[in-house]
């Protein structure tokens, strides 16, 4: 069976597409082959397709925390955005890959469930949380993640525990392996629903008083180091508002780099490299990046 045999079984596959369409910072190449599994199902099937025809796979999620190189990504681009069910039982919150994290945060406060607080303002999916253990103001995904559900490379779909997982600052087992994250359950406490609100509403109020939400981005650029705050390094080093193309260093928070307009994924990448340049010039401090950077050169 060839990929576009697949549209027959209702699995919605486009050829050429731009990713620009789907990322963040609004760059990136063209995809050879794109499709959005609604379910598991699906899921598999393109999967053994793509294997069945050594047809490269790549699988993103939301794209908020990714650069996509101008070339593009040849052979099959899945994109898990439709596959996005939230359920609830009792204090156990299962998430769909493609469910957004944010969408998954309010979903269990609505329910009066405690501890997904801290995602309240992250834009990326349940999957790419697990894959790089999201986290902000304080928390992060390994402290309240149960389970995940993978597909691993032989079809099969498989549960890791917390431990299993293996999850350090910005990383997962998931990095390490080809496995695809399908769904992930959380588990939470009992709470007051109008103090978990109330604590959401001012974590987004502080996420909009101090990033530059006003533009496109891929979020928190760099992995903070061992003792830095990587901000404050960037601007006491000079480049606060250093430019490539239409990629500019934010003049509101120096940890992000912007889409100022007609922005390349190169622009990005060139001016990274630069910042990482300088910082190792400066700091001796070899920065590593948070964002992920996918594609063909």
């Amino acid at each position: 069976m060839q990929l576009l045999d697949l549209k027959n079984n209702g699995i919605d596959i486009q050829e050429e597409i731009p990713l620009s369409r789907y990322t963040f910072t609004k760059t990136g190449g063209r995809a050879e082959y794109l499709a959005f599994p609604k379910n598991v199902d699906e899921l598999k099937q393109l999967v053994k397709v793509a294997k069945a025809n050594n047809m490269p796979l790549t699988v993103i999620g939301n794209a908020s925390n990714l650069i996509i190189r101008d070339g593009g990504i040849s052979g099959l681009v899945i994109i898990t955005t439709e596959m996005n069910k939230i359920e609830i039982s009792g204090t156990e919150v299962t998430a769909a890959a493609g469910a957004k994290i944010v969408d998954t945060a309010f979903a269990a406060a609505n329910q009066s469930l405690t501890g997904m607080e801290f995602a309240a303002g992250i834009p990326g999916s349940i999957g790419g949380a697990v894959f790089m253990n999201a986290g902000a103001y304080g928390g992060e995904t390994q402290d309240v993640i149960e389970k995940a559900t993978v597909l691993t490379p032989e079809g099969e779909l498989k549960d890791y525990s917390n431990e299993e997982l293996q999850f350090s600052y910005r990383h997962s087992l998931i990095q390490t392996n080809d496995d695809i994250v399908v769904s992930a359950t959380f588990k939470l406490k009992k709470g007051n629903k109008l103090e978990i609100l109330d604590e959401m509403h001012y974590l987004n109020a502080l996420r909009r008083y101090k990033q530059p939400l006003e533009y496109p981005s891929c979020g928190s650029v760099f992995k903070r180091p061992a003792g830095h705050f990587v901000g404050p390094m960037i601007i006491k080093a000079g480049l606060q508002g250093t430019q490539i193309g239409g990629a500019q260093n934010s003049t509101k928070h120096a940890g992000f780099i912007v889409n100022r307009g007609n922005a390349t994924a190169t622009d990005y990448i060139e001016l990274i490299h630069l910042i990482q340049k300088r910082i190792k010039e400066v700091y001796d401090i070899d920065l590593k990046t948070e964002v992920r950077i996918i594609g063909n050169r």
